[in-house]
């Protein structure tokens, strides 16, 4: 535990209570949030392009099977409903 908690009384520290249960977590999911920004870095600038192609080949792919279902589905519909 780090040293803030130690200032707290003894309920808010002891995971057996309840209370103490959400405040330990709540301090362990800060500790390690700030942990995981401190690590995280900017990307460059050929990373930045890598991760941007990847996305838009994503959005390509699943675009493309969005159109395919449809115009799949459109003359299946049709055919259900009776062509009204």
């Amino acid at each position: 535990m780090s040293g803030k908690m130690a200032s707290l009384p003894p309920f808010l520290t002891d995971k057996s209570n309840p209370i103490g249960y959400v405040v330990t977590g709540a301090v362990e999911f800060g500790n390690d949030s700030r942990r995981l920004i401190q690590r995280c870095t900017k990307p460059d600038a050929k990373e930045f392009k890598k991760i941007a192609v990847a996305c838009a080949i994503g959005f390509a792919i699943m675009g493309f099977i969005g159109y395919t279902v449809k115009l799949v589905f459109i003359p299946i519909n049709n055919i259900i409903v009776g062509g009204s």
